[in-house]
């Protein structure tokens, strides 16, 4: 079957984005503040315990990110001046009150990212679902002060009425759709995909494909100086995907230190939020 979520349409041959500044790049951190179940398998560095249960090995991995790494990370995002886009699921938001003041102490924005990450909505009916998203919603608004405007599903996941029904509930864009450099309009009337990546995001660079924290900042550097190059007519988005429990291991922190960097000190560069590329696309496109 067709998407029915929207068409195809070639980045040849659109409108010209203008980013805020003359900027070419538009570029937001997404952090993935996230709450995983421990009698559920999950996201895991050694597949052979993670249907145990308990997991001590891998759910203690993923539980090093609220606990130690996330607040590594915040150093770097600090020393650069850049605010997180946070992906939150609300079950975090409940039990770690010292992130959420951190983040409202810095100004951060909170998209919805489902109740937890151990927990899929791909097969949820229509009633349970639109239970499901007013409570995530609701209980982010809650935890943060801020109702969200964007979402993102964990491990991406959507029904096809998901868009509709986060715009009924004042939503205005998701992340899941990771195929652009450019934001666009799907077919639901306020809705818009804003990108995002799986490419460039720790637990696939480190976890899936074994990589170094060198090849780490080359990627970076290497990403935006293509997607810089390429926006000299029309503006492109980076996303930059961070899970603590992964990019927040002491080993790694330098190699975030030095991408940031690069990315702060980048010409034609707009530190912005997912929320900003969002209301801005919509307002001017």
């Amino acid at each position: 079957m067709d998407n029915p979520l929207y068409d195809y349409r070639p980045i040849v041959g659109r409108e010209p984005i203008r980013w805020p500044g003359g900027a070419r790049v538009a570029f937001y951190v997404g952090l993935n503040i996230e709450h995983y179940r421990i009698d559920r398998p999950s996201t895991s560095t050694f597949p052979d315990t993670a249907g145990l249960t308990p997991d001590p090995l891998n759910y203690g991995w993923r539980d090093y990110g609220p606990r130690v790494g996330v607040w590594r990370l915040i150093e770097s995002l600090d020393r650069h001046r850049i605010r997180a886009s946070v992906l939150l699921n609300s079950a975090a938001g409940e039990r770690y009150p010292q992130i959420i003041e951190a983040g409202r102490a810095r100004d951060w924005v909170w998209l919805a990212h489902g109740r937890d990450n151990s927990t899929f909505q791909a097969d949820m009916a229509p009633d349970e679902e639109r239970a499901y998203l007013t409570d995530v919603i609701d209980t982010i608004e809650r935890t943060t002060g801020q109702r969200p405007r964007g979402w993102l599903g964990p491990a991406l996941t959507e029904t096809f009425r998901t868009p509709e029904l986060l715009a009924d509930l004042g939503l205005s864009y998701v992340l899941d759709w990771t195929n652009d450099d450019q934001p666009y309009r799907l077919q639901v009337p306020g809705m818009l995909s804003v990108p995002y990546s799986v490419e460039l995001n720790d637990i696939g660079l480190f976890v899936s494909k074994g990589l170094t924290g060198p090849d780490f900042v080359t990627i970076v550097k290497d990403q935006l100086d293509r997607l810089h190059e390429e926006s000299a007519d029309s503006g492109r988005v980076m996303s930059l995907a961070l899970h603590p429990f992964v990019i927040g291991q002491a080993f790694r922190h330098k190699y975030l230190d030095q991408a940031l960097e690069y990315v702060a000190n980048h010409p034609d560069v707009w530190l912005t939020t997912s929320d900003e590329i969002a209301a801005h696309y919509a307002r001017t496109a």
